[in-house]
């Protein structure tokens, strides 16, 4: 790396880190404190979820449009950062308090900041990143890993601080947001050189014709299906952490406990980040979405077979393997198949979006089995979901081809 190369490195890296450090303290140990501290069941959990998901998949093609509009542009990194900075704000004086006062409005109110800011955000800032390293000349994937290690500092001690009292996470996360801010400033955008303007193209001149027609392509449906299955790992997640602490004597063992699995599975994922990228380079992306699915299916079913603590906590950490994979097949199949003006939105709508939606939908369905036929059961049927849609997936995926260059140089 040149000198220029490494410090967008270093400072872009920094923004993963904080970013996934104040999602992390704010959200890491959400659903404990939704059933511990707020007294929710698991079915309404599951509608806490499920109005985060359709605020998320609401805001992420505006957001994806937006970026790519944007460019190199940093607007819209700003308005996340901000609403990071209300994280604590927001977790300690507005929501658990709604939350008690009235359900639909609390899922109303956290859908619609948390929805925006995280699971909306992410994609934004990544693409973003995703979009800078191939400009710039280094691998997402090592970048990418220090949003990995920012959730895993934030979550290793979020277990022991929820137990000490639930705010300190919340205050910690907007701290955090306030580091992201400053990093954010020293962030100069990447000038781009005449090759790359062939290559990506000018952002300005994209118009919501490119973006929808997007519709009309079958490489675009190919890959909404097998996000679509995938889509479940998020559903899985989400109320993961209340099945593994009522694995323990007491509740705040548990806490303690799923906060260090949880630390140690997202350590181990940043090792991940750092090394798929070599392992796609030679197998493609296509084989390395299909091989990514197929670990998922064999961890959420797993899961469901699993007995005690040990072996759950095995069938967890296979994440740390999975997701790595995942990420980084996405974008390198984005970057071969499609118009590299259209990044930011392929990346937001065709795997962001769709995870929402499903999500969305298989929330409230998934919280319904975890109360009437236990988490074991529901995590089989899970997993089932998933093997089904990779092996569709492996017909209907096409292997790469080279990237197209958009010839619109700017006048």
């Amino acid at each position: 790396m040149n000198n220029e190369t490494r410090k967008n490195y270093i400072l872009l890296s920094g923004l993963l880190f904080f970013f996934f450090f104040t999602w992390s303290s704010s959200f890491s140990l959400i659903s404990i404190w939704l059933n511990q501290e707020v007294g929710l069941r698991g079915a309404q959990t599951g509608v806490i979820f499920s109005a985060i998901a359709l605020v998320a998949f609401c805001a992420q093609p505006l957001y994806g449009f937006i970026q790519d509009k944007l460019g190199l542009r940093k607007n819209l990194l700003w308005f996340l950062g901000f609403m990071l900075l209300m994280s604590g704000p927001f977790f300690v004086f507005v929501y658990a308090q709604l939350l008690r006062f009235n359900i639909l409005l609390g899922a109303l109110a956290g859908g619609l900041y948390v929805g925006a800011t995280f699971f909306a955000g992410t994609g934004a800032l990544e693409s973003y990143i995703e979009r800078v390293s191939r400009i710039a000349g280094f691998e997402f994937g090592k970048a990418r890993m220090w949003g990995s290690l920012g959730w895993a500092s934030a979550t290793f001690f979020a277990g022991m601080l929820l137990n000490i009292d639930p705010d300190i996470n919340f205050w910690l996360a907007s701290a955090s947001a306030a580091i992201f801010l400053v990093l954010l400033y020293w962030v100069k955008e990447v000038k781009v050189d005449a090759l790359s303007t062939l290559e990506y193209g000018n952002p300005q001149k994209l118009t919501m014709k490119d973006a929808l027609a997007l519709l009309a392509m079958p490489n675009f449906w190919a890959l909404v299906v097998f996000v679509m299955g995938v889509s479940v790992y998020n559903v899985y997640d989400q109320q993961f952490s209340v099945y593994f602490a009522s694995l323990f004597s007491t509740p705040q063992q548990g806490n303690e406990m799923y906060g260090f699995l949880n630390s140690l599975q997202v350590f181990l994922e940043a090792g991940g980040m750092f090394l798929s990228p070599f392992l796609i380079n030679r197998i493609g992306a296509k084989k390395g979405l299909l091989l990514s699915g197929t670990i998922m299916a064999a961890r959420i079913f797993g899961s469901g077979l699993a007995d005690g603590a040990i072996m759950i906590s095995a069938m967890k950490l296979l994440h740390a393997v999975e997701l790595p994979i995942l990420l980084i097949s996405i974008f390198k199949y984005i970057a071969s198949r499609f118009d590299q003006r259209l990044s930011a939105t392929l990346y937001l709508v065709g795997f962001q979006f769709i995870t929402q939606l499903c999500a969305s939908v298989l929330s409230p369905v998934a919280g319904y089995g975890y109360d009437h036929i236990g988490f074991a059961d529901t995590y089989i049927i899970m997993g089932t979901m998933v093997a089904s849609f990779v092996v569709i997936s492996a017909f209907l995926l096409k292997g790469e081809k080279q990237i197209t260059k958009v010839i619109d140089v700017p006048a």
